[in-house]
């Protein structure tokens, strides 16, 4: 294990941020976990452990089912991160079962093989005609006329938020997502929690007002399935929305940017790519793994662990290290090298466990929508400017894409 002084990992460096990969190669290198001290965190880079204790029961994204603060020798969060973390504490994402299991049965059905299925021309007629706006004009900022809009418009539908009520869902889903960096500072911290606060009430609303007319929405159905004796608190129900548009947002949005400036970035996979279009869904799935739009996914020891001769105490914090995983040699043949033609690729950026991500299915679609309806449409699409990358770690993304067609 290495000394956190010895380690090229630094989530607040620019240079770090622009490519944490090589990073990540000397983290393999020296060991399979490490402690460190900036965060509190035990940090695990191999893809063997981050696979393997994503599925340990001995780890949880909460321990507030069975200890206290004070027992798990933690500090309580701030009185005034309170609206932040009655809304993230109540989503599946952050409980354990059996409040986990409970929420995420009633979910999932929204989110069965064939109901997505039923979605993708609804989503392949709306990616069509973000891109035909986009070539009408010349080009434009890929994230905000293409990569954006489609994830928001799906899960809105979806959870049934009307059109004119969608333009403050994607401002308070990122602000919420501020959160989730690592020690993030106090005006994060305060955007967060005021986003928390409008976002609920506005939920708290559309509940009431679906509880009065039901549609054939999400909503709609998890009030059914609570009057029908499927318990689901109303906290529950405007966590588990916003839960699903954050998630929507911001894993699809940047998996389509990261996934596009890769690909201008290597022009010989983008020439294959246009050459055949059938490469697309093996294209998400290297684009998703090569440049990973969470890098990072942390879990709290409940039962002291192993790890290769090291134990990490009970109450201690292990972050995954996604990016990391993702381009391990031992699983990756030449994981630096974009292959769109890669055919063992189980990368991890949809999780694994209980906690693998029940909109993994419907992200795909929207990816290769909307990769498909750039291809067909605007078949010279090029960079127009260098972007700026987000100053983010642990959700990597872009500021925006600018592109000519």
């Amino acid at each position: 294990m290495a000394a956190a002084s010895d380690l090229a990992f630094d989530p607040w460096d620019p240079a770090f941020l622009a490519d944490p990969y090589p990073a990540y190669a000397e983290l393999r290198a020296k060991g399979r976990v490490h402690y460190y001290e900036p965060t509190n965190q035990w940090l695990v880079p191999h893809h063997a452990d981050v696979s393997a204790l994503l599925r340990d029961r001995r780890l949880g994204r909460t321990y507030q089912h069975r200890y206290t603060h004070e027992d798990f020798g933690r500090t309580a969060p701030p009185a005034e991160h309170e609206p932040f973390h009655t809304l993230n504490d109540h989503g599946m994402l952050d409980l354990e079962p059996p409040d986990h299991t409970r929420i995420r049965r009633l979910v999932s059905k929204a989110f069965t093989p064939r109901t997505v299925e039923q979605l993708k021309p609804y989503v392949a007629k709306l990616a069509g005609e973000l891109v035909d706006r986009l070539v009408a004009a010349g080009g434009g900022d890929l994230l905000a006329d293409v990569a954006e809009p489609l994830p928001v418009a799906v899960i809105a539908e979806m959870l049934g938020i009307p059109e004119s009520d969608r333009a403050p869902l994607r401002p308070w889903s990122a602000d919420i997502c501020g959160m989730y960096e690592l020690n993030p500072p106090k005006d994060v911290a305060a955007k967060a929690v005021r986003a928390s606060v409008e976002f609920s009430d506005y939920l708290r609303e559309l509940i009431a007002e679906r509880r009065k007319e039901p549609g054939d929405d999400l909503i709609s159905g998890l009030i059914a399935a609570h009057d029908e004796g499927d318990r689901l608190t109303e906290q529950e129900m405007i966590s588990t929305c916003v839960l699903l548009l954050n998630a929507g947002h911001e894993a699809t949005v940047n998996a389509t940017v990261n996934g596009w400036y890769a690909l201008f970035r290597n022009p010989d996979q983008l020439a294959a790519l246009r050459a055949d279009h059938s490469l697309v869904p093996a294209a998400v799935e290297e684009l998703m793994r090569y440049d990973t739009p969470l890098q990072l996914f942390e879990r709290w020891v409940l039962d002291e662990i192993e790890i290769d001769g090291t134990t990490v105490p009970r109450g201690a914090e292990i972050a995954m290290l996604f990016g990391s995983a993702n381009h391990d040699p031992e699983v990756f043949r030449n994981p630096e090298k974009l292959d769109l033609t890669r055919e063992d690729n189980p990368h991890i950026s949809f999780s694994a466990g209980i906690h693998y991500c029940i909109g993994a299915p419907l992200a795909r679609i929207e990816l290769a929508a909307s990769m498909t309806a750039l291809l067909e449409k605007a078949p010279a699409l090029g960079l127009a400017a260098e972007p700026k990358r987000k100053p983010n770690f642990v959700i990597r993304g872009l500021e925006g894409l600018s592109v000519a067609v």
